[in-house]
């Protein structure tokens, strides 16, 4: 039963055939873990506060710093040496009372990934380091996770939804991590402020569209967007046969670190 109050704060949900109703309880009812509350974490974390998804996990180690603050929306210049997680967390409850927000003031890495995954429906992937994506990729594969893949540098994006078992994963398209230092971070090439909210913005979609079963997700496909030319590109993307970790003959059936972190990237989080 929605209070008086609920029909009000979602009606525009609620008006919609694909929502409804059923639709927001179904919201309620679900559960989402971003992994990365920077630059992508920012908007996904504000959109699905704002869409009355139930219970929103974040993990994040770094704190809030000035330079951030150019893209990362869900900080502002009084959160300055917080937590990111707690940053974030104040501005999503502030936005909407209805939502438990849980976090994890963790790098994730091979240990831990698995119970913080855990009990989510659906994990969004908002790093900016190439251990971490392949650590997420690897954990919800073995666990038959869904999730959505996002990354910027610069002026250009891309994104990637991955139903384990059913369509293709990160290792897919990159079976091993770069060389280190072979393709620079955001904290070292620079990004335009507004990228990671197109990024952020369609992932929080995927995430939101999962949990009401509606739509086609971006699975199969990866979106890249380059924001000088105003550009969206689809390119198909098959189950790879040789991937090490969903193939026919998987080479990989444990986490791992292969790349520590914070020899990769000064952070985890569009910093």
């Amino acid at each position: 039963m929605l209070t008086d109050e609920q029909i009000e704060r979602y009606s525009r949900h609620i008006m919609l055939k694909e929502v409804g109703g059923k639709g927001q309880k179904k919201l309620f009812d679900g559960k989402v873990m971003m992994i990365g509350a920077g630059g992508l974490g920012s908007p996904i974390a504000l959109y699905l506060a704002a869409a009355g998804v139930g219970t929103i996990g974040i993990a994040d180690a770094d704190v809030v710093d000035l330079s951030n603050l150019q893209r990362q929306i869900a900080h502002h210049t009084r959160d300055i040496g917080t937590p990111k997680v707690e940053s974030a967390k104040a501005k999503m409850t502030a936005m909407n009372p209805d939502v438990t927000v849980n976090t994890y003031e963790t790098w994730v890495n091979a240990a831990n990934v698995r119970e913080i995954i855990a009990g989510y429906d659906f994990v969004i992937d908002g790093t900016d380091n190439f251990a971490a994506k392949f650590v997420i990729n690897d954990a919800c594969v073995l666990a038959g996770k869904p999730y959505s893949h996002g990354g910027i540098l610069q002026f250009d994006g891309q994104t990637i939804t991955v139903q384990p078992g059913e369509s293709a994963c990160y290792r897919c398209i990159f079976p091993t991590p770069p060389p280190k230092d072979a393709i620079p971070t955001c904290s070292r090439a620079g990004v335009i402020g507004v990228l990671p909210g197109v990024i952020g913005t369609i992932q929080a979609t995927e995430a939101v569209k999962f949990l009401l079963g509606k739509g086609e997700l971006l699975t199969g496909r990866l979106l890249t967007y380059n924001a000088l030319r105003m550009k969206f590109r689809e390119v198909p993307i098959r189950k790879n046969p040789r991937c090490p970790i969903c193939g026919d003959n998987p080479t990989i059936t444990d986490l791992v670190d292969e790349l520590d972190a914070m020899n990769v990237c000064d952070i985890q989080n569009n910093k």
